[in-house]
C-alpha cells in the first residue's frame, strides 16, 4: 500500500522579491517538497510555473558551479511579478542524494562532466521522477500553465498538465560553470 501525502496548512512567507504564500507536502518516501505561490495563484488561468529541483550547494550557499541558485532567483523574481508557482522539488542531485552529488562533484574535479561523474557513482545521468509535481499542481486545480524550464525532461513529465507555453530562464555563464552547462545542452538536451 503506497503512502499518503501528508499535507501541510498554507502560510504566508515575506521574502526580499515579494510575498508568498507556502504549502509543504510530504511524499511516500518521506521527502518534503515546498510550493511557493502567489495570493492571485487561483484567479490565473494560466500561471507561470517553475518546478525547481533542490540544490543546497546553489539555492543556499550560491555555488557558482552550476546555475541552480540563479534560476530560483529568476524563478521567485518572475513569480512575484506575474504571479504563479515554484514547486521546490527535493530531488537533490537529479535525485542522487547530497552525499553522491558531494561524490559527482569530486570527480568532475578530476575531470569527469556531470553526466559521467554520474555514471562512474552508478547513477543514470538524471534520477529524478516527477508524481509529485502533478500531485501539487492537482491539488491546487492547475490545469493549463506557462512552464518556466529549460529542462526538455521537464516538460515530458507533465502528461495531465496542459503547457501553454514553454518560458526559458536565462542566467550568464560563468567560468566555472561553462563546461557543467555546455553538458547539460549536449547530453541532457537542455534548451540554453
Amino acid at each position: 500500500m503506497k503512502k499518503e501525502i501528508e499535507i501541510s496548512r498554507i502560510a504566508t512567507l515575506p521574502t526580499k522579491y515579494g510575498t508568498f504564500k507556502i504549502q509543504a507536502f510530504k511524499d511516500g518516501e518521506g521527502k518534503e517538497h515546498l510550493a511557493i505561490f502567489t495570493e492571485n495563484l487561483k484567479s490565473l488561468e494560466a500561471p507561470i510555473v517553475r518546478v525547481h529541483s533542490e540544490c543546497l550547494t546553489g539555492d543556499a550557499i550560491g555555488s557558482v558551479k552550476c546555475d541552480c541558485g540563479e534560476q530560483l532567483e529568476y524563478a521567485l523574481e518572475s513569480i512575484a511579478r506575474e504571479g504563479g508557482m515554484v514547486i521546490y522539488h527535493r530531488q537533490e542531485g537529479r535525485n542522487i542524494g547530497l552525499l553522491n552529488k558531494v561524490n559527482a562533484y569530486a570527480l568532475q574535479d578530476e575531470g569527469f562532466d556531470t553526466v559521467a561523474a554520474n555514471h562512474q557513482l552508478g547513477f543514470r545521468a538524471d534520477e529524478r521522477t516527477y508524481e509529485i509535481v502533478e500531485f501539487v499542481l492537482h491539488h491546487f486545480g492547475i490545469e493549463k500553465l506557462k512552464l518556466l524550464t529549460n529542462n526538455p525532461a521537464k516538460i515530458e513529465s507533465l502528461k495531465d498538465i496542459e503547457i501553454v507555453e514553454r518560458l526559458p530562464i536565462k542566467v550568464s555563464p560563468n567560468p566555472h560553470n561553462e563546461a557543467y552547462l555546455k553538458t547539460k545542452k549536449e547530453q541532457l538536451g537542455h534548451l540554453l
